[in-house]
């Protein structure tokens, strides 16, 4: 019998070749008690840290991503944990690798290379996936630095979260400001990257890995990544969407109407992703960000190894659909039923 801990980020990860991965506000803790909740309420065993849980504190359903934390879950009898947080080499999930026990999540080794988002960017480039116009850009050259991209373009950490520490800069200037504030703050390193500026419709896909899935009550058998329909972002600010911590997605963001999933565009950039999705390697779901150009033609432009999985579990958190619940529900999955799908992809090491 599956009893299922989940994991939350505790620290802030290691700097990584002089990159810092910024931390979110409660360590994802609140989607980790979504998750929780939604599983308990549906008769699927949890182990949380206390024996009789709130639905308004977070912290009462999961466990942070410690080595005590860990072996606290496994004393109470957990025997799969759920990674709701960010993992790199060396987590400390690794030291458990030799025990019976099961993952939902990605693997700690692959997210800390495709975190970075300048090198996954250029990694899928020489895979033929279309990619804008990068260029990197440290605090050593900030001053001296010479560009072949055109403003406008975006400014962008390299280990960043969604659109958190994004900016849209429109000439030299505004650059030179922006570069000035990101590197005296040190949230995200010493390095950033800018890419060129795409004016069209954005989209959110969400790729989930190879498996067997529940769809409209039948088996479904997946051999390689696919993709969940694809979510329009809207109401930018700035030309940039809002970051979720601040506005909820479902305030801004929609499932693209059938007739427009089945135009040629949307179908390609959906296998453009699920191609990137089979080259990660992916054990989990990922979100990967999309725009248009002047043209109509999709880039690939933003690749989350950790999707948001918040949901409306507990009555406080009714708005709470993350973009990848908002595509499921075009599948006819509920919260419950992506959980569960998630839960069918569980993996043990190695793999």
């Amino acid at each position: 019998m599956q009893k299922i801990a989940i994991l939350y980020q505790a620290k802030l990860p290691p700097i990584k070749n002089g990159i810092q991965k910024p931390m979110k506000p409660g360590g994802y803790a609140d989607s980790g008690a979504d998750i929780a909740c939604e599983l308990e309420k549906n008769g699927i065993n949890v182990v949380t840290p206390v024996n009789n849980p709130t639905i308004e504190n977070d912290l009462d359903w999961v466990f942070p991503d410690t080595k005590k934390g860990i072996q606290d879950a496994l004393n109470k009898g957990a025997n799969t944990f759920w990674l709701n947080t960010v993992l790199h080499k060396n987590h400390d999930i690794e030291s458990f690798y030799n025990r019976n026990i099961e993952f939902v999540g990605q693997m700690p080794s692959q997210v800390d290379v495709y975190d970075d988002k300048f090198f996954t960017n250029e990694f899928l480039r020489k895979h033929d996936i279309p990619i804008p116009e990068t260029e990197k850009i440290s605090i050593d050259n900030k001053k001296n630095y010479i560009l072949t991209i055109d403003f406008p373009m975006v400014i962008k950490p390299i280990r960043g979260r969604g659109s958190q520490g994004v900016f849209l800069v429109k000439n030299r200037k505004e650059l030179d400001k922006t570069l000035e504030i990101l590197f005296s703050d040190k949230a995200y390193g010493n390095s950033v990257y800018v890419e060129k500026f795409l004016s069209g419709q954005e989209l959110t896909i969400t790729i989930m890995p190879s498996g067997s899935y529940k769809v409209n009550n039948q088996e479904i058998k997946y051999d390689k990544p696919w993709s969940l329909p694809a979510v329009k972002r809207t109401n930018h600010k700035n030309g940039i969407a809002p970051y979720n911590g601040i506005v909820a997605v479902m305030k801004n963001s929609s499932v693209v109407a059938d007739s427009e999933l089945q135009s040629k565009s949307i179908r390609k950039v959906c296998y453009q992703c699920e191609k990137a999705g089979m080259l990660l390697n992916i054990k989990a779901p990922i979100r990967i960000d999309c725009r248009a150009d002047e043209k109509g033609m999709y880039y690939l432009f933003d690749l989350n190894m950790k999707p948001n999985m918040t949901g409306p579990s507990r009555p406080q958190r009714s708005n709470q659909d993350s973009l990848t619940l908002l595509a499921s529900r075009k599948m006819g999955w509920d919260y419950i039923d992506l959980l569960k799908n998630m839960l069918k992809q569980t993996w043990r090491f190695p793999n």
